[in-house]
């Protein structure tokens, strides 16, 4: 009997390597024998070639709607590959990174692929990259798996409509990601109090002031434990913000936000790295006053402009994939527009969702979160506000200054701040960019494709009133 390595039966099956060792584990793969840590494949000599024992005709992976699960996504889904945003990162180091994409666009995963990718832990989560682009670079950016102890939270759930439930939930997020590190229960690099804080806070004992200062005593208690300063990912930290905009509670969550994030990313001695997502950049709400460490990558920014949606490659590669190569134009016309730093994007959502839907065009993005914001934006907008967005809606392109921190309060005091916020949020891209003296810019911008045109005509221009006008894009 002759045996292949698990890696080179994952490369003839279609599979990632840790899909194969999880078969061979749960005595899917006949025959397979352990040698160590590296499990062994027997092959069929029948026809002296290495085709492996019981295995089936490789099939299509499944389509990753709604995973943010890195682990998950990379072993069972079809997985486009952005690891690279690890080296571009690596490659620059900024303590603190703020990444702002509108939704849908990829975010919680990446995030949870940097979790995995950094995160010190007793399994060897190296395997999850050993097949993608970031293996590749060497080990001037491998060396890096696996070092750091990480916290991980994701506000995107956090859609409550009142401030009691908000901090609540947040409470509960803060208490569930304590648990996620009981380790540090029975450390003995702990003192007796240090434990009794953080058990108080695991257990959902905390009051509002231990959960402002839960992410600096969490990265404090990992430093010690571990001998490494911790990373901190926020995942979609403006969702609640938000929220309190729009019911009501807008300077409570501004000023719990405000204490939160100064105590884990401004002047704390016990981070290593930290990175932000959300829609909005919310550089004005003071929230990161004084965070003189804080890089921020907009839409409009060039880094990292691949690594939130698809790029035209990754489409291609997909559609051929699938077998429905010869879509490829329509995708364009309904998914494609979106201009990030100077790399062409399309939304990742609606592509994924056109081909599970047997390739019949929808505006699959449309229901994905909520636009009361816009409707609020909308219903204060001027008569000549009101007539650019027909001009939009008509295949026109219009000038707009683009404030790249544009806030919640501003968009009803300063209606021309529609445009910044529409941008953001996904419902308008760039055609060119006219960088300003103030560091923020002047932008020709477009409804990007026929799916946000049937968006933009049902969600936004209804609100204004007017007669509904064909699309002509």
């Amino acid at each position: 009997m002759k045996y292949i390595t698990g890696s080179e039966a994952a490369s003839q099956m279609g599979l990632t390597v840790r899909r194969v060792q999880q078969m061979c584990k749960n005595g899917e793969i006949q025959g397979a024998i352990k040698k160590g840590r590296a499990w062994m494949i027997p092959i069929d000599e029948k026809n002296d070639a290495q085709n492996v024992n019981n295995s089936s005709v490789k099939k299509q992976k499944p389509l990753p709607i709604g995973i943010s699960d890195f682990k998950l996504a990379v072993d069972e889904y079809y997985y486009v590959d952005k690891t690279l945003l690890i080296r571009d990162f690596l490659n620059n180091r900024p303590m603190v990174t703020l990444f702002t994409r509108p939704r849908r666009f990829g975010k919680t995963l990446n995030m949870d692929m940097l979790r995995v990718f950094f995160e010190k832990t007793e399994e060897d989560n190296s395997i999850y990259f050993q097949d993608k682009l970031i293996w590749q670079c060497g080990e001037e950016y491998t060396a890096y798996q696996g070092k750091y102890p990480v916290i991980f939270m994701t506000f995107k759930d956090v859609k409550c409509s009142s401030w009691e439930e908000t901090i609540q939930h947040i409470s509960n997020l803060i208490a569930m990601e304590y648990q996620r590190h009981m380790e540090l229960e029975t450390s003995e690099k702990l003192g007796v109090y240090e434990k009794a804080q953080f058990s108080k806070i695991a257990k959902g004992n905390a009051d509002k002031v231990d959960d402002q200062m839960s992410l600096q005593l969490l990265s404090l208690l990992l430093h010690k434990h571990y001998g490494e300063k911790a990373i901190i990912i926020i995942d979609e930290y403006d969702t609640p913000i938000q929220q309190g905009h729009t019911c009501g509670f807008y300077s409570e969550i501004i000023g719990f936000m405000r204490n939160f994030f100064s105590g884990g990313l401004k002047d704390n001695p016990h981070l290593a790295y930290g990175f932000l997502t959300g829609i909005l950049r919310v550089a004005k709400e003071s929230i990161f006053s004084g965070l003189n460490n804080l890089k921020i990558n907009s839409l409009l920014d060039k880094a990292y402009s691949q690594y939130f949606g698809f790029t035209k490659e990754e489409v291609q590669e997909m559609l051929e994939y699938y077998g429905v190569s010869d879509k490829y134009g329509e995708v364009c016309e309904w998914y494609d527009g979106y201009l990030f730093g100077n790399t062409e994007i399309f939304n990742p959502w609606s592509v994924i969702n056109y081909i599970a839907d047997r390739c019949f065009p929808k505006a699959f993005w449309q229901s994905t979160g909520s636009n009361d914001i816009v409707g609020e934006i909308i219903a204060s907008a001027t008569p000549e506000i009101t007539e650019n967005l027909h001009k939009l809606l008509s295949g026109q392109n219009i000038t707009a200054y683009i404030d790249t921190s544009v806030i919640y309060p501003e968009i009803q005091n300063n209606p021309h701040s529609i445009y910044s916020f529409l941008l953001d949020a996904g419902y308008l891209c760039v055609s060119a960019i006219y960088p300003q003296y103030d560091g923020n810019y002047m932008c020709d911008v477009r409804i990007p494709n026929k799916e946000i045109a049937y968006v933009y005509e049902k969600e936004v221009l209804n609100k204004t009133n007017q007669n509904s006008i064909p699309i002509s894009l």
